[in-house]
């Protein structure tokens, strides 16, 4: 992935748990503009280890002038977020992606219906800026476990087409009345927890969507679990896979660079080929189809781990 050194320009808490940082080139020069639902990947050099974390884009998708991200603190992750909101300051150089899209709007849509929980509002803030430019009708359903956790509320246009749902305050949002009845031609975009995106998308088959209306986002953090060991085939190495560390990052700490770029099992760029395979990969990407996990043949490394005898990657 191609990377810029860019300056660290305003930091802005939004809640007790969600930051806003602002990142610009160092000597004020343009950085490329984007698209709406775009991403940018943020390396933070944290001791011995290099933690690259994908974050979506909540800046105007036009304004070359600096790129921002929100980031929530989950002090029980793998220490991205703390990195970010505990030791980042004013003025810090970090690298950063050029922004890669794997959740833009379907133009051909004539309506759009956004389904947001928690965090995964993100996305949604860069795309009404687009959706403002096209004068395309939208709705926005933006929901929370409770008013704190809205973080994003200050930044969205104040517009009936915008709807907020507390579920503390006895407001939880119902997918069934929010899917039913739209115009045909509409396309929902869902990003937030694997269990909304599971919702929205039984729901709407269950009304009769076309699959090819629905979209939807989730970069999934690597999970931890047990160590194990993997052959590189084209050389013979054999390297191991750390209990908090993903199978990407131990190749990437042995030197090997696998191909990538959402680094949450989401876009398919680091799938990678496996030569043999005796116990059983645990997949945890929203990539490869059911048939092909069962096939054991094939591995996303930034989110899938292995437990058995033996495992042999085509690297």
């Amino acid at each position: 992935m191609i990377t810029q050194m860019l300056r660290v320009a305003a930091i802005t808490p939004l809640s007790s748990y969600v930051t806003r940082f602002r990142f610009e080139h160092p000597e004020g020069a343009a950085l490329p503009v984007f698209s709406g639902g775009a991403h940018v990947v943020v390396e933070m050099p944290d001791g011995a280890v290099l933690r690259r974390n994908s974050y979506s884009l909540i800046s105007d998708p036009v304004d070359s002038s600096g790129y921002e991200i929100a980031v929530r603190r989950e002090d029980a992750g793998r220490g991205g977020s703390r990195y970010m909101h505990s030791r980042l300051r004013l003025g810090d150089l970090l690298r950063v992606t050029v922004p890669v899209n794997l959740f833009s709007l379907d133009l051909r849509a004539k309506r759009h219906l956004m389904i947001a929980g928690g965090i995964g509002i993100t996305p949604f803030l860069a795309q009404l800026k687009q959706i403002a430019r096209l004068h395309a009708p939208f709705e926005l359903h933006y929901a929370v476990r409770s008013r704190d956790e809205a973080a994003a509320l200050p930044l969205l246009p104040d517009l009936p087409q915008v709807h907020l749902h507390v579920s503390d305050e006895g407001n939880r949002m119902d997918l069934g009345a929010v899917l039913a009845g739209q115009p045909l031609g509409t396309h929902v975009y869902t990003c937030g927890p694997e269990g909304l995106i599971d919702a929205v998308a039984e729901t709407a088959a269950r009304l009769g969507w076309p699959k090819g209306a629905l979209h939807s986002e989730a970069f999934l953090s690597p999970p931890p679990g047990a160590p194990f060991d993997v052959t590189l085939a084209r050389s013979g190495r054999k390297i191991t896979v750390g209990p908090h560390q993903s199978l990407l990052e131990a190749l990437e700490a042995a030197g090997v660079q696998p191909d990538w770029s959402c680094r949450g099992g989401a876009c398919g760029r680091c799938e990678t080929a496996v030569i043999r395979c005796d116990g059983h990969i645990e997949h945890h990407d929203h990539w490869l189809n059911d048939a092909e996990k069962a096939s054991q043949t094939r591995i996303m490394p930034c989110v899938s781990r292995f437990s058995g005898a033996d495992l042999a990657l085509d690297l």
